[in-house]
């Protein structure tokens, strides 16, 4: 399996403090159809620290369900502890799912040596499919490249995202790419320069808005017609910004709530809602953008 394309790691809604499962599943549904290249339930804008253990085989079997095979599925699986990480990878392993995203271990600092053996150990416990997920201003560690070139050597290590935010880093790793192995941006607001220099594609939260939009660039770039990409990209980038003005996914389940996708913008503790002011952008926002 090639990974690229535009994938989406879905939001997990709440109404009254519990997941509020038919509007995922309508969800779902909606973005399947939108043509998202593939889904990524229970990820951390799937608020995955937040849902208990009887909630996560809910929403896992509901995602499959409702996909059918349609598209492929991956699912957030990571942590800080490398033993429990591989427990809840074998609750994943009874459903069919093609893979999983796993973010690097955070908080407890590791070395490299440490993050190495830990997704080492992930790799040799399972023959599902792993993406690497390098988001070091959230976990306190970065994965460094000499790292994810000797992880790309595991044989079910098929690809990173790349939130790196070191654009010195991502730029290495683009322009000496890993045979065989798809590197994604997590950094929405990158997706187009990252697909412009070689970029398999990007794991979007953005995504949820605006879908074809930004699968229109992605195929524009494909086709080497950067100009039109481009041009997309423009109407793209300020929606990508306007998200991340507070903490993801508040932003996002607000706008999802005021287009009716979603029955309330409830996210749970620590993560609170979003401040009058950024709502009162959000609105402008969707009011001047009439394809979101």
């Amino acid at each position: 399996m090639k990974i690229e394309g535009v994938w989406l790691p879905i939001i997990t809604p709440f109404h009254n403090g519990r997941i509020d499962i038919l509007s995922y599943s309508k969800l779902v549904e909606h973005y399947v159809n939108q043509g998202i290249s593939g889904l990524i339930p229970l990820a951390t804008t799937g608020e995955s620290p937040a849902i208990e253990e009887d909630e996560f085989e809910i929403i896992l079997d509901k995602t499959l369900e409702v996909v059918n095979g349609r598209i492929p599925v991956f699912v957030g699986v990571g942590g800080n502890y490398t033993k429990k990480v591989i427990k809840q990878l074998k609750v994943v392993e009874a459903y069919k799912v093609d893979g999983i995203l796993s973010v690097s271990p955070y908080y407890n600092l590791p070395s490299q040596d440490g993050i190495y053996n830990h997704f080492l150990q992930i790799s040799e416990a399972t023959n599902l499919k792993i993406m690497i997920y390098n988001v070091p201003y959230r976990t306190g560690r970065n994965i460094e490249n000499e790292t994810v070139k000797e992880l790309a050597k595991c044989k079910n290590i098929i690809g990173i995202k790349d939130s790196g935010g070191n654009l010195k880093q991502s730029l290495e790793l683009l322009m000496n790419p890993i045979e065989g192995f798809s590197n994604l941006t997590g950094e929405d607001a990158s997706y187009y320069h990252h697909l412009l220099l070689g970029g398999a594609g990007g794991i979007l939260a953005s995504s949820h808005l605006a879908t074809r939009d930004f699968l229109d660039v992605f195929n524009k770039v494909q086709e080497n017609n950067h100009s039109d990409a481009l041009k997309v990209w423009r109407k793209l980038y300020p929606i990508t910004s306007m998200l991340f003005k507070e903490t993801n996914p508040a932003p996002l389940k607000y706008v999802l709530y005021k287009k009716g996708l979603i029955k309330s913008p409830e996210t749970r503790l620590p993560v609170t809602g979003t401040t009058k002011e950024l709502n009162r952008k959000l609105d402008e926002l969707l009011t001047s953008n009439k394809n979101i």
